[in-house]
């Protein structure tokens, strides 16, 4: 057993890192709950197609609102605590929604309500537990680590969770709620268990909280290999989000997939994530960062086109197998890259920036993808995706050499600043003693 745990979580990470991961895979978990139960109480309450997807819109909204704030107030406060404190928050709704349904009451108002507050407070988690990884882990082991948060996500997000959710929803609507609750409050108490230095990663703060803002996307928009991954994540999220829209339709309609297999194509995708959970240790080590960032870039671009030609379920399923083994090595390997590349103090405000990207790029290429589909047919998306993203990889081909390699940069940019520093203070050292 021991030996297993090592491997999962080589020691060298710290035992910090293991309270944070079983902080993760349980909130995770419950989250994943929470993807199945929160449709089936909007559709016990409505079938209106607005309500319902106005449910959607309430979890994700939040984000664009407030996805700045949460990342400057990461910085500036008790990351440990923020953390504490928007999950408490998160079991707090669930709980008063349990207390609701039980007695009765519950509705469709309230449960809208209940969603903005949830997308609320899971913005500030999201947008802080991003930034505890890079205090506990060395920048060497950025990717494995990250690598082993996402495990626990797509098992718990995508694979267990939901079946947990939609059993025991069928067995009481009030269970998979008051579950949840009980995995935020474990969470909680992980978190608590973590040994980070007590207070804010900046120590005292005098500034203004938009001027905290304002330096984090100005950091951004003057390191020009983390503005280009700011880019590319944009990009490849429009064009992703814009087949991912109708999905459902493409797969009902074109491929032949009925309402039952349709679940199994997330299925296959979670799959080929666990997959790249396990090699992507071993990928980081054997093939260059740069060359595993074209390889899996490449790979989403072939990914749109095949899709485009698939009639057969017999091969929508292999391949929504391959686009979670690269989806996921890609969301690590950036993730890893971004980390490493930001300051400390900066991760909170640079992070709430590319979550901002991740969440407008779905949104508009959600929207897109519904007018390509009702104006040119089901299979427009997925061109529309393969144009779209071949384009963006090939203007950005050459910059992926120095996007992967990012902190180096920031390194010397960091030493020639300290550099300049000096002299000007030799400088006004020897004019005050002439």
């Amino acid at each position: 057993m021991s030996r297993i745990v090592e491997t999962v979580f080589p020691a060298r990470l710290g035992t910090g890192f293991r309270w944070l991961v079983g902080s993760s895979w349980t909130t995770n978990l419950g989250d994943g709950i929470l993807i199945a139960a929160g449709p089936l109480l909007v559709a016990s309450q409505t079938r209106n197609p607005i309500l319902v997807s106005g449910a959607m819109l309430a979890l994700t909204t939040p984000w664009l609102l407030f996805g700045l704030l949460a990342g400057a107030l990461a910085d500036r406060l008790d990351r440990r605590k923020v953390i504490m404190a928007a999950n408490a928050v998160r079991g707090a709704v669930l709980a008063a929604m349990c207390a609701v349904i039980v007695t009765g009451q519950v509705n469709i108002a309230l449960v809208l309500v209940a969603m903005v507050l949830l997308g609320t407070a899971e913005t500030f988690v999201d947008a802080t537990s991003g930034t505890l990884t890079p205090m506990l882990v060395d920048k060497r082991d950025l990717g494995i680590a990250n690598s082993r948060l996402m495990a626990g996500m797509i098992t718990g997000n995508q694979l267990v969770g939901p079946a947990v959710g939609a059993l025991l929803f069928s067995m009481g609507m009030v269970v998979p709620f008051a579950l949840t609750v009980v995995c935020i409050a474990v969470g909680v108490a992980l978190v608590s268990r973590i040994g980070t230095a007590p207070g804010a990663v900046r120590g005292e703060v005098d500034t203004h909280i938009r001027k905290d803002i304002a330096e984090g996307v100005r950091w951004l928009m003057g390191n020009p290999p983390v503005r280009t991954l700011a880019f590319i994540i944009v990009v490849f999220n429009v064009t992703w989000a814009a087949p991912w829209a109708v999905l459902v339709l493409w797969a009902l309609e074109r491929v032949g997939i009925g309402e039952a297999g349709f679940g199994l194509l997330t299925t296959a995708s979670a799959l080929g994530g666990l997959l790249a959970t396990f090699s992507y240790g071993w990928l980081e080590r054997t093939v260059p960062l740069a060359t595993l960032m074209r390889a899996v870039l490449l790979a989403e671009v072939l990914f749109h086109l095949a899709m485009a030609f698939t009639t057969s379920p017999w091969s929508a399923y292999p391949l929504m197998f391959f686009f979670g083994a690269y989806a996921f090595v890609w969301g690590t390997l950036s993730m890893a890259v971004r980390q490493r590349a930001v300051p400390r103090e900066l991760q909170g405000r640079v992070g709430s920036v590319y979550m901002i990207c991740v969440m407008g790029g779905m949104l508009v290429g959600s929207l897109l993808g519904g007018v390509i589909a009702h104006f040119w047919g089901l299979t427009a998306p997925w061109w529309f995706a393969f144009f779209g993203a071949g384009l963006t990889l090939a203007l950005v081909w050459r910059s992926l050499g120095h996007i992967a390699h990012a902190d180096e940069q920031a390194v010397e940019e960091h030493a020639a600043e300290a550099e300049v520093a000096d002299h000007q203070t030799d400088g006004h050292g020897s004019s005050a003693g002439a």
